[in-house]
């Protein structure tokens, strides 16, 4: 299960993820927080309800190429997801993991990835903590679902700063990847699957020569599991810190 804030993200953080398993026979869903009604890239769209309808629409073509087995597009505002309740969120996606019973669950990382966007720091909040409430019978037992444990779940990391100088960029704090997956002949059909996003076709020239270098792989941070783990990459808390 993948969980994001807006269209286009299944494909530009996840779409190798997905497409891998789905190579593998694995079944996989995408829940999207918005509709994507607030950008700035928005075509021939005449107000945020168009733009939103149109996004779904692309939405759901990504997903077909990505070959994602179930897609849902929420109405939370896009934008505006820090402002949303915490707990009214997380039980929805609550039982969502309850109804779907993903082994794993993808998501964003808190530093907002690519362009640090709120939205996709909050998406983060969110997944992470149903991931970890979904299996407590404590939590939102009115949805009459069996409580469900995910056992693994992994943040997406930046492949790059979308809006970051050099200097900027050292400064800023990025998740570390625990997984590199290459993607193989499968770098092709993502982008093709990002250009469903026809909204978007201005944003995607801005950041063509990008993806053409970091598409090649898609990395994640382990951010939980089962049991008890540990990693070999590092073994000093305070190694590589500044003075500041």
């Amino acid at each position: 299960m993948c969980i994001t804030a807006h269209p286009d993200d299944e494909c530009g953080a996840f779409g190798g993820a997905l497409m891998l398993a789905h190579r593998r026979g694995v079944e996989t869903s995408v829940i999207c927080l918005t509709e994507g009604s607030a950008g700035s890239h928005r075509a021939n769209a005449q107000s945020d309800e168009e733009l939103g309808a149109l996004r779904r629409k692309e939405f759901a073509d990504a997903l077909h190429l990505l070959g994602v087995d179930h897609g849902e597009v929420m109405h939370y505002p896009d934008g505006g997801l820090l402002r949303e309740d915490f707990t009214q969120v997380v039980t929805v996606l609550v039982e969502r993991m309850r109804r779907f019973r993903p082994h794993v669950v993808l998501t964003f990382g808190g530093d907002g990835n690519v362009n640090l966007h709120p939205d996709h720091t909050m998406v983060c909040f969110f997944a992470t903590a149903a991931f970890h409430w979904a299996g407590r019978s404590n939590f939102a037992a009115e949805d009459g679902l069996i409580p469900y444990r995910p056992q693994k779940l992994y943040y997406a990391v930046a492949p790059f700063l979308a809006h970051a100088d050099a200097e900027e960029a050292r400064r800023i704090t990025l998740l570390p990847p625990s997984l590199v997956l290459p993607l193989g002949d499968l770098k092709a059909r993502k982008i093709e699957a990002f250009h469903q996003h026809k909204t978007q076709a201005a944003l995607l020239d801005k950041v063509k020569t990008l993806f053409e270098e970091t598409f090649n792989e898609e990395k994640y941070l382990l951010a939980a599991a089962r049991g008890f783990r540990s990693t070999p990459l590092e073994t000093d808390m305070f190694a590589e810190l500044e003075e500041s």
